[in-house]
């Protein structure tokens, strides 16, 4: 994100602490690091991003005096993501790189080409952890994906790759 090499480009501690809240959706709230409603340690943050704690109580503070990072950290949030536990409630899992994650109808076009197999949605997300280059669709479906529904999904327009995770038959 451009905003953070703006505030963090002579910072590289730092700017590696606030890649790593927003790539998570950690809010920041006056200084305060929080998934959901639950507070997070400076201790905790400063393991995951391989920096000291006060590395991470600056950062903090620093994003929530400055107005432009405030507006866009306090507005952060974490999603459940249903990609790895599909298996466990039945699902599958679609993975979709796109040729050009700028281009239009992707979404769309992978959706319709599920709803004509009669398939249901369990969830579907872009993740693109703050860099659009690297955006992935992620569809989780009721059930298996059906064989002849492989080349088709690849077919789709602006789709690059796709990478399966099927249910587990039990």
């Amino acid at each position: 994100m451009e905003k953070l090499d703006k505030y963090f480009g002579g910072y590289p501690s730092q700017n590696k602490v606030a890649r790593l809240l927003f790539s998570h959706g950690i809010k920041v709230i006056d200084g305060k690091a929080f998934c959901g409603e639950i507070v997070q340690s400076d201790s905790a943050i400063g393991r995951a991003a391989k920096v000291d704690r006060r590395v991470v109580r600056t950062t903090l503070e620093r994003i929530s005096s400055i107005p432009e990072l405030d507006s866009i950290y306090s507005k952060l949030e974490c999603m459940l993501s249903m990609e790895d536990l599909a298996p466990e409630i039945g699902c599958s899992t679609i993975k979709i790189i796109p040729t050009d994650a700028k281009m239009s109808g992707i979404v769309s076009g992978i959706t319709d080409i599920l709803y004509r197999h009669g398939l249901s949605i369990r969830q579907a997300a872009v993740d693109d952890k703050g860099d659009r280059e690297q955006s992935v669709l992620t569809v989780v479906i009721d059930g298996t994906v059906p064989p002849e529904l492989i080349p088709e999904l690849r077919a789709s327009r602006g789709v690059s790759s796709i990478i399966l995770k099927v249910k587990e038959k039990v």
